[in-house]
């Protein structure tokens, strides 16, 4: 099952002039949308500095450096660029979301399986713990993602927000244990910790790898849970546009500008298809292999996830995903609906040459209200036709996406050998 968030980042003040089939993998998609509006009035925030380093991306797609304004002209590849921006330090971002998953196995439903964040709120919040806070969900009021997950939260009573997708080890099924309890406990635990900062901080600042081992530590001790694994991509977007990253395994994000690629997740992985993961193993199991021996399960720890620091623009999108979305589409095919999208709505506007982001883009993400977005808002619509693009992928036998085509990479067939025995 395939699970994204994709993350946009809606509009920001100028502060001068206006401006061969082989088997594809089944998956559900999940998309969330990060929309950020920036103000001249500084929005509280939890203080927090990060020094940025080099980040990778690939040299196939076209690229645009974080600290230029314009993006330079690729051959034989339809490349925009930016106008120049004058950038105070006193510049914010809010951040709007959005999310559309499938489950594996499940046809996809826009309507219903589309998720956008609520409006922000000042107040206080009320748990004491995270068992109650975690009690207030519960199992009803999951989303029908299947064994993926994903989270949303503010940061305490800021304007800081946190986000993230984990991706469920199906392999647990055959140990009787259902993956999604601890996919979606993991993120559960996480909203939490985030939602109840400074409470119980051991500092004055909040990074996802720390929100990750909280979430973590929880999933362990919690009997409801009695095992399972899980992959995870999450992040912390700071209201002045600074955005840190934590990746554990084959999940991961795309960071998009004016329809370029400044950096894409490398994965994880121990062996082929087989990404770093936290685990927890059941009582009973540890019994058995205390008894008769036998191997443990592979279990990595929060604290080996891969951190990335980044600078969002005006009218950046970041995609968060499982492998289910990475599985079927490359980031060319991310790159294209996301392009294709933002220009067709209005969102990204071309003028003499030059892709700029357009004036309309507040009013696209219904930011101007004071209640949730619906489907028809931006954020919603690229979140849908991305995880709508994965799961006709997943289905399409005729269509090699980037696991199938790691499949004959692996493990090529010969020329006298038949592809299926």
């Amino acid at each position: 099952m395939g699970f994204a968030i994709a993350s946009a980042l809606r509009l920001s003040t100028r502060l001068t002039s206006q401006a061969s089939s082989s088997p594809s993998s089944s998956s559900s998609g999940l998309l969330l949308l990060y929309l950020s509006t920036s103000s001249l009035l500084a929005h509280a925030a939890s203080p927090r500095t990060a020094s940025f380093q080099s980040q990778r991306t690939l040299s196939s797609l076209p690229t645009c450096p974080i600290n230029k304004a314009t993006c330079p002209a690729i051959s034989g590849v339809r490349s925009f660029h930016s106008s120049s921006h004058n950038w105070s330090s006193t510049t914010q971002f809010s951040y709007h979301v959005a999310a559309s998953y499938s489950a594996k196995g499940n046809r996809f439903n826009a309507d219903k399986n589309t998720f956008t964040r609520d409006v922000f709120d000042p107040a206080e919040s009320g748990f004491l713990s995270f068992k109650e806070c975690k009690a207030s969900s519960g199992k009803r009021a999951r989303p029908k993602s299947g064994q993926d997950a994903f989270f949303f939260s503010q940061v305490g009573t800021t304007r800081t927000t946190a986000f993230g997708v984990a991706d469920g080890v199906g392999g647990w099924v055959e140990s009787g244990v259902d993956p999604a309890d601890f996919s979606h406990g993991l993120c559960e635990y996480m909203a939490c910790a985030a939602r109840m900062w400074p409470q119980g901080a051991r500092s004055n600042s909040l990074h996802p790898k720390d929100l990750l081992q909280a979430g973590y530590d929880e999933v362990m001790v919690d009997r409801g849970i009695v095992g399972g694994g899980s992959t995870a991509c999450l992040a912390v977007a700071e209201p002045d546009g600074n955005v840190e990253v934590a990746n554990l395994g084959d999940s991961g994000f795309m960071h998009l500008g004016l329809n370029a690629v400044r950096h894409f997740t490398q994965p994880q992985t121990h062996a082929f298809n087989t990404p770093y993961q936290l685990s927890k193993t059941p009582e009973r199991m540890l019994v058995q292999m205390a008894v008769f021996g036998g191997t443990s399960a592979l279990s990595d720890l929060p604290k080996e996830s891969n951190v990335t620091h980044h600078l969002v623009r005006h009218g950046d999108v970041l995609i968060f995903a499982t492998d289910g979305v990475w599985d079927n589409l490359s980031p060319q095919d991310a790159l294209s609906i996301v392009s294709r999208s933002m220009i067709d709505l209005g969102a990204w506007e071309e003028k003499d040459g030059v892709l700029e982001v357009g004036p309309d883009l507040p009013k696209l993400t219904q930011a101007t209200r004071d209640r949730k977005a619906d489907n028809d808002s931006l954020q919603a619509k690229l979140a849908i036709a991305i995880a709508k693009e994965a799961k006709e992928t997943s289905l399409n036998t005729r269509r090699d996406g980037p696991f199938a085509k790691e499949v004959q990479k692996n493990f090529p067939v010969q020329d006298n050998e038949p592809m299926f025995k």
